[in-house]
């Protein structure tokens, strides 16, 4: 019982103090609500979608310092591409909501996005052309790429219209643009995911939701110690799918949901992490009080075949956090 315990803390609590991590980037929060006609943007095959409401994470003292430490390497240069275009990304973007793609043979993966603000497209076409990058056409929009646009993961960016930018490796945005334009199925018509992006949407100023593929993609690279520990193993694998939410003012209120194969698999992995969390708390306050007073406002509640996580932080307690790299994500 013990190893289990053990194991169900390895699963779950990463992802409630870290679940910004785990939605891939920036941590926001607070009731962000994105269009379905950007939704409908998106590729039907996307395994993983999130949203983040830019604009309103700016407006709290801690998010640069805490944005630091959840960027992922790889998104630093879609920023870099919109440096490039004469875009701002810390005035110009409002909101950003992004998909990720595995290829056919689930080892590859691609990232499409749209940036919603203000744009001038005629000036950074001209910024492009006066750096001469290279440029492709497909279905009426110019492509142009970061990069040689020769290499597997060159990023590709173009305009939609003023107000939303497209951007991603050329594969996938080549198929975000048959969806606007007709050619493929859109994320609406995925009846496991979009189902699920209606829940998320709205109740976070971040939110993600992952398939069952990337729910487990996502325990084995935040947690790759969990697949060690047998009794936990069997649960994991059948996760169906996540969604992920972050709501802020003066702290931060991350919540998840990992939805199980059943309220059997749900009940047990809450009774498991309840044990679990008693024993981390009992363990950081002897070392770590911060961490300590953060895991008693932890709350974990089985409900049907879902397993509901919530982990609110006080301002006080994230900037404590935030000092000792808490949600630092490895590059």
């Amino acid at each position: 019982m013990k190893q289990f315990l053990r194991s169900c803390l390895a699963v779950i609590l990463p992802g409630a103090l870290l679940v910004a991590a785990a939605a891939l980037w920036p941590s926001e929060a607070h009731g962000g609500s994105l269009s379905t006609s950007v939704i409908g943007m998106f590729p039907k095959t996307a395994g993983e979608f999130a949203y983040a409401d830019l604009k309103s994470a700016r407006k709290y003292a801690w998010y640069p310092q805490l944005r630091e430490q959840l960027l992922p390497s790889r998104f630093r240069q879609f920023e870099q591409f919109l440096t490039s275009a004469g875009v701002d990304p810390n005035t110009q973007v409002d909101e950003l909501a992004w998909g990720a793609i595995r290829g056919a043979k689930g080892t590859s993966e691609e990232i499409v996005g749209v940036a919603l603000g203000t744009f001038t497209p005629s000036a950074s076409e001209d910024h492009f052309k006066q750096q001469k990058l290279p440029k492709i056409e497909d279905h009426g929009y110019d492509l142009y790429a970061f990069g040689s646009g020769s290499g597997p993961g060159d990023i590709f960016f173009t305009f939609i219209d003023s107000n939303t930018a497209a951007f991603g490796q050329r594969d996938a945005l080549q198929n975000l643009i048959d969806v606007r334009t007709g050619v493929a199925q859109s994320l609406l018509d995925n009846d496991t995911l979009f189902p699920l992006i209606n829940e998320a949407n709205g109740n976070g100023i971040i939110w993600a939701v992952l398939d069952k593929n990337y729910t487990h993609l996502a325990i084995q690279q935040l947690i790759p110690q969990a697949n060690q520990f047998p009794q936990a193993t069997p649960i994991i694998n059948r996760m169906r799918a996540m969604t992920i939410s972050v709501e802020a003012d003066s702290g931060v209120d991350a919540r998840f949901q990992a939805v199980c194969a059943s309220p059997d698999d749900a009940n047990l992995l809450a009774a498991g992490l309840q044990g679990a969390l008693m024993m981390r708390r009992y363990q950081e306050a002897q070392t770590n009080p911060d961490l300590a007073s953060a895991l008693d406002q932890v709350s974990v509640t089985p409900s049907g075949d879902r397993l509901k996580v919530e982990a609110p932080v006080s301002q006080d307690q994230l900037l404590a956090l935030i000092r000792t790299h808490a949600f630092a994500v490895p590059m």
